[in-house]
């Protein structure tokens, strides 16, 4: 066999490696400080029902902050997902009460640690990149996610450019600091 036909069939196997269900996917760097690529299993939970004892059914239908508990009791908080300014939410609510397995990125800074979320994959189900958010705000303005104004949509939310108006972009506009 010629080198062109080895080169083309490692090509393909890493290929097929890649694409099968249930094969790990590694997290994207962001040259962020103290990054740390990570994989973990966890149980989706409320996490206020976690720290409070209060439990609404459905971890709250999206209205309140979800986290990843591991099994050593380790609760890791989401703070960020695929999308741009948005968290996880949008990406664990169908997971409510199941185990899930984690990939993403551990920062530190200033002693603070925090949990970008990448991809998500549900027990017995494929890798999901964590950018549910993003699709959600597009379909309800009818856009397709790819679209720019759906990839820019915290420069297109009525809501926030209506906040902007009233605040100014630092929200200091009535202490005579933003024009």
């Amino acid at each position: 066999m010629n080198k062109s036909y080895k080169s083309i069939l490692a090509g393909l196997f890493a290929l097929a490696l890649f694409t099968l269900p249930g094969l790990a996917v590694a997290a994207d760097s962001w040259g962020l400080p103290g990054e740390e690529e990570v994989r973990f299993d966890a149980k989706v939970t409320d996490v206020l029902c976690v720290l409070s004892g209060d439990c609404p059914p459905d971890c709250g239908a999206g209205k309140r902050v979800l986290g990843l508990l591991k099994a050593d009791g380790e609760l890791v908080l989401p703070v960020k997902n695929g999308g741009p300014f948005t968290g996880a939410v949008a990406d664990l609510l169908p997971y409510c009460g199941t185990t899930v397995t984690a990939d993403g990125l551990f920062t530190v800074n200033y002693g603070v640690k925090t949990f970008a979320m990448q991809f998500v994959k549900p027990q017995e189900a494929k890798w999901r990149r964590a950018n549910q958010f993003v699709k959600d705000w597009a379909a309800a303005h009818g856009l397709e996610a790819k679209d720019k104004k759906a990839r820019s949509w915290f420069r297109n939310d009525e809501t926030i450019v209506e906040i902007i108006g009233e605040q100014g972009k630092l929200g200091l506009k009535d202490k005579g600091i933003e024009p």
